[in-house]
């Protein structure tokens, strides 16, 4: 068989065998390469392909809580010669030099690593949360581990921080990745980043309905149909998983009870006003810690070894302060002094504030599960003194403490109220928590405005007040609106030369520029024809909007308002607010109608119709 000509002429032929050998190879490698496009398409427009991929991506979450969860257990072994199998923060009794030098040397380690990595990497690292709101659900996989990585090295070295922020983030960069890999459109995306964080969640509290509404409530801001299986599905295989190989649960247990009175309803109402003051100091001081060590000036590396040394200082008093706490939480399944139960309460909000504030990675999830559960014990201890006909059991305010002040923390309601639900089972109790967690939800919104999280966002100039998708406001630009062509003229000259040059019916509005090329004012070619008298006037004598142009980039939503502000129906594009050379032009109508399709598009991928 000929298969080419050689440089002098002559035709030469392949051997029958090698041909057929590399046809072969040829159809393998493109039945090989055929796969993944056949199963990526089949993924992008099935909804069961949806669900297959946020089955794995449970699974995953799962191994992820295990694995992270392991880690930690070895790294508290190893830096603070606990018994294997014995949790740290259930230490009645922790080595004095060791409780002090641990998180310090940690922290400077750590102080090191950050510095290091803010040099060789400078995009900032992104939540599961600011990831679904401003970015479409696009994580970086690198520094999802870099920041599970820092989570567990800060809880393996006794900082007061929590896992579940490490958890979240690792199993939702891994989502990302899987979405990315699979070329997801934006909302799919979005969907694989919840299912991620509910796999994580349901996993390490061991309560699947929990880590769906984790995932409805704070990583995809809002509930849809669509949306229910992939979540549920994530979250059940992240709970099987993660009980098969470590299982999770609070330690708390609470005894066989009926119908509350009423009065029991009017004390956890009470309790619910209480858990939101509390909230809101923990989380306004952890802020302020932030600004004390940045008003100190010290060197970055210093501040998380100072608060190490701070918490090291507390571990002294109370060895429940170091680490998440889950080990502390099971000591209260047995009646403990009320001193022990005050001094674990004040001393692990002061250890969790130094600990976040000084800069160590993690959250206040479960931090915020042990305040609850011990402020629920002092408040029922208190109450029982002050109306001893109330006969508050302190074991039932103890999971209505773990749902109040954790959802004024974490700003999840019904995440916090189906954990105390699958914690007890006990639906009277849960009716209870759910009055206690609404009252104090309403109290922090209204009082603070913020959830831990957005909070944070808030400190950085960030508007996000949730996950819900604004990202593509942000990306539907004036840049990216705006017509490039565009009519202009010099704003000296007259009226009558400019009747000339723009006859009716040529353009609308037509923009004036200095001698240097200055944006001047927009001129509307109607209203000069209209003109009947000085039209040997310049046209600056008729310009509009003199003040007010839009920049590139300008969101629509900004550019709407500078609309309605003007009172204009053209606006004018200049590249920068000092240069203000003219790059384009913006009419209100195209700008209103763009916001109108893409909302309505929204609209649609949410209710799974596009």
């Amino acid at each position: 068989m000929p298969t080419d000509v050689d440089g002098v002429g002559t035709l030469r032929f392949a051997h029958p065998t090698r041909l057929k050998a590399s046809c072969v190879r040829t159809d393998a490698t493109a039945w090989a390469l055929e796969i993944p496009r056949r199963l990526r398409a089949w993924v992008r427009a099935s909804e069961a392909g949806s669900v297959v991929l946020a089955a794995l991506v449970g699974t995953i979450a799962g191994l992820v809580v295990s694995s992270m969860s392991g880690i930690v257990a070895i790294l508290h072994v190893l830096f603070f010669w606990i018994a294997p199998g014995e949790r740290l923060s259930a230490s009645l009794e922790i080595d004095p030099a060791l409780a002090l030098l641990v998180p310090a040397a940690g922290g400077l380690a750590l102080g090191f690593a950050a510095r290091w990595i803010s040099r060789v990497r400078r995009e900032r690292l992104i939540d599961p949360i600011e990831a679904n709101a401003v970015r479409g659900g696009r994580m970086s996989f690198r520094g999802s581990m870099i920041v599970a990585l820092q989570t567990i090295w800060s809880s393996g070295v006794g900082a007061s921080v929590g896992l579940e922020a490490g958890y979240t983030q690792a199993a939702s960069g891994i989502a990302s990745w899987f979405g990315r890999f699979f070329h997801l459109r934006r909302n799919d995306l979005r969907l694989m980043v919840g299912c991620g964080s509910a796999g994580a969640i349901a996993g390490a509290f061991g309560a699947p309905f929990a880590g769906a509404f984790y995932a409805f409530e704070l990583v995809m801001g809002g509930y849809t149909t669509s949306a229910l299986v992939p979540v549920a599905i994530a979250a059940l295989n992240g709970y099987l998983v993660t009980q098969a190989l470590s299982p999770a649960q609070l330690g708390i247990e609470v005894h066989t009870m009926g119908a509350l009175a009423g009065e029991y309803l009017v004390v956890a109402s009470a309790f619910g006003v209480i858990a939101a003051l509390v909230g809101v100091s923990v989380m306004r001081g952890v802020a302020q810690c932030e600004q004390l060590l940045e008003r100190a000036r010290l060197w970055p590396p210093l501040r998380p070894a100072i608060g190490g040394l701070v918490v090291g200082c507390l571990a002294l008093v109370s060895p429940q302060v170091l680490s998440s706490g889950h080990g502390a939480l099971h000591l209260f399944d047995k009646d403990q002094p009320l001193r022990f139960v005050a001094t674990v309460f004040i001393l692990k909000i002061f250890a969790s504030i130094v600990s976040l504030g000084s800069g160590f990675r993690g959250g206040l999830f479960f931090a915020s599960l042990l305040l609850g559960a011990t402020g629920g014990r002092l408040f029922a201890a208190v109450a029982g003194m002050l109306w001893p006909s109330l006969n508050l059991d302190v074991h039932v305010y103890e999971v209505i403490g773990i749902g109040a002040l954790s959802a004024s923390i974490i700003g999840a309601p019904l995440t916090m109220t189906f954990i105390a639900l699958e914690t007890t089972r006990n639906f009277y109790l849960t009716s209870a928590v759910l009055i206690a967690v609404l009252i104090s939800t309403q109290v922090t919104r209204e009082i603070f405005g913020y959830s831990f999280a957005t909070w944070r966002f808030h400190l950085r100039g960030e508007t996000i007040r949730s996950a819900a998708d604004v990202g593509w406001i942000r990306d539907l630009t004036v840049g990216r609106m705006m017509r490039p062509d565009f009519h202009t003229v010099q704003r000296d000259t007259t009226i009558e030369a400019f009747r000339a040059q723009f006859p009716l019916g040529a353009s609308g509005q037509i923009i004036a520029v200095d001698p240097e090329g200055h944006y001047a004012g927009i001129v509307n070619v109607i209203e000069a024809h209209s003109v009947e008298a000085g039209l040997e006037k310049p046209v600056e004598t008729i310009l509009h909007h003199k003040d007010t142009v839009l920049l590139p980039s300008m969101n629509v939503r900004e550019a709407a308002a500078a609309f309605d502000r003007a009172e204009a129906e053209w606006l004018a594009v200049v590249d920068a607010p000092v240069s203000r050379r003219v790059i384009g032009l913006l009419t209100e109508s195209f700008t209103l109608r763009r916001y109108a399709e893409e909302s309505d598009q929204r609209r649609r991928e949410l209710a799974g119709e596009g």
